[in-house]
């Protein structure tokens, strides 16, 4: 009932409808008595203003707050005198985030990000990293990196950029967000990761890149019964728009966890773009039924691949149990089977809802995981063949270049992104009430975020996000992000002592894994290496 109510009006307006009854009630006064005339005057202008806010396209928060969202904003200007005592608690965004927040939210919004006064980071902290510059700067041609997608096996290979659009799926974000970030991409000609969710009419309408995500749900390609459907996948998968086909293995947010969509939220919409019962719950059980061993999933990338039209195809996943990883590897030996592309999730990645557990303290971060299959890849000599990916709190340029010099050919985010839609970071995802209007299925609070205009911030925060990145290459004296290489990357490990990465995290050899014996390599090599069997996910007995 309450719903309902809030439905046919939103208490969030209460403010506004209060101006305008008092200015109503205050112009007659003043008419029949000649008094009121201030209170009338001071009413209807904050009934104008509210009625502004209302109607402009550039702020989400004022048209779903008209009149007290100004209060934020008003709280904004002084928040570094307030922020010590009350502005933000301890549940909130660290520092770190709120800093990368505020660059994403002035380069969507194509405003400077030079600030006055240098860092405001203090250098001489443990972890900090920077990138060396070279006294020879180079001159690159253009910002619009590129990396060419399509192993030998592929025959429509894709030119992707380097940065892109991280798994969201339609139902988790609302209609409007899922067109502006589609529109953004067809724009700047980046691609638009779907999320498992699958391809809903949102993201065919303004024919943006799509890189199709294929959870355990197999949601747009799966039968009555909830397996997956080879004559759904074709049909779908012939679409120009789909670039590449992911298969989601697992999600840095939760990995090894499923998920339910409950039956009330799960729209005619949201039905139609998954294909499941309007009403009734949509599960994403936590593993695959179309393969249970590592030489299953390769069979399912190559049947995808075919299915697709030779379409780049590879799959996604979060570092847990080192012989996993290892196991896949060795089937990749065994079959001859390589996917086009992995896509690697560190453990920072977020999510609309999980267990405190899993957000914290499952799965591998981006650094151990990214450079853990890198090197895998270079160990058994199938580098060349497989391009990674790698996604996981990535913003900057400076996230992206760091990325690269752990092993990555480009980069997804997703925050990046909903702070260029004008996420303020509530914490009501799961809710079903965001103030911006980027993760709600509410059909008015959703309409605060007006496609045309958040469009062009998401195409402004990726351009300019790409030129900050060009403006490190050159300053490291090289051509491409691609060339960017752990020795370029020096972190602080105390106050006195500084280290590349390349001295911290361990590298291999070209063709290191493929002899007998691997007890000189690092331990994770040495210990789970021999355990690996390509038939199954569990450790075999060591030989």
């Amino acid at each position: 009932m309450l719903d309902r109510l809030n439905a046919l009006y939103p208490v969030r307006y209460t403010a506004l409808a209060l101006c305008v009854f008092t200015a109503l009630l205050s112009l007659l006064a003043w008419v029949i008595s000649g008094q009121g005339g201030g209170l009338f005057l001071l009413t209807a202008a904050l009934s104008v203003l509210g009625w502004r806010d209302l109607t402009q396209t550039r702020s989400s928060v004022l048209r779903n707050y008209p009149l007290i969202g100004h209060f934020r904003f008003m709280l904004e200007k002084i928040r570094p005198e307030l922020r010590q005592y009350f502005l933000e608690s301890d549940t909130e965004a660290t520092p770190f985030s709120r800093s990368q927040r505020s660059l994403a939210y002035a380069r969507a919004k194509n405003e400077t990000d030079k600030r006055p006064f240098g860092t405001q980071l203090d250098l001489r902290n443990e972890g900090h990293e920077w990138i060396n510059h070279s006294l020879a700067p180079t001159q690159t041609a253009s910002h619009d990196f590129r990396v060419t997608i399509g192993g030998p096996d592929c025959t429509q290979p894709y030119a992707a950029s380097i940065f892109n659009i991280s798994a969201m799926s339609f139902g988790s974000l609302s209609a409007n967000a899922i067109q502006a970030l589609n529109a953004g991409a067809q724009r700047g000609r980046f691609a638009h990761d779907t999320g498992e969710g699958s391809i809903s009419v949102h993201h065919r309408q303004h024919g943006g890149d799509l890189i199709w995500e294929i959870g355990s749900g197999y949601f747009g390609c799966r039968d009555e019964a909830g397996r997956f459907s080879e004559e759904r996948f074709r049909d779908q998968a012939s679409s120009s728009q789909v670039r590449m086909i992911e298969i989601k293995l697992s999600q840095g947010a939760k990995p090894g966890h499923g998920g339910v969509l409950p039956g009330p939220k799960v729209t005619a919409e949201i039905a139609t773009a998954r294909g499941v019962p309007m009403g009734t719950d949509c599960i994403s059980p936590a593993a695959h039924s179309a393969f249970d061993t590592p030489t299953g999933l390769l069979e399912f990338v190559a049947r995808l691949r075919e299915l697709s039209g030779g379409k780049p195809t590879g799959f996604k996943l979060c570092i847990g149990h080192p012989w996993e990883w290892f196991a896949i590897v060795k089937a990749m030996r065994a079959t001859g089977i390589t996917p086009d592309f992995i896509v690697v999730d560190g453990a920072e990645g977020g999510t609309g809802a999980a267990p405190l557990e899993f957000a914290d303290h499952v799965g591998a971060p981006l650094q151990e995981g990214l450079r853990l299959v890198h090197n895998t890849l270079v160990g058994v000599g199938l580098r060349d063949r497989i391009r990674l990916g790698a996604s996981g709190k990535i913003i900057s340029a400076f996230d992206i270049a760091r990325a690269m010099a752990l092993g990555a050919d480009w980069c997804n985010s997703a925050r990046g992104f909903m702070f260029a839609l004008g996420c303020i970071q509530a914490q009501s995802c799961h809710t079903g009430q965001c103030p911006t209007g980027v993760t709600t299925q509410d059909p008015l609070r959703q309409q605060a975020l007006v496609v045309p205009d958040k469009a062009t911030r998401v195409y402004h925060f990726h351009q300019q996000t790409l030129q900050a990145l060009q403006e490190l290459v050159q300053a490291a004296g090289l051509q491409h992000p691609g060339e960017i290489g752990a020795h370029h990357i020096v972190r602080r490990v105390n106050e006195n002592e500084v280290r590349l990465l390349a001295n911290l995290l361990p590298a291999l050899a070209h063709g290191a894994l493929l002899g007998e014996r691997v007890d000189h390599l690092p331990a994770v090599f040495s210990t789970y290496w021999p355990m690996a069997q390509a038939d199954r996910f569990s450790p075999g007995p060591v030989t």
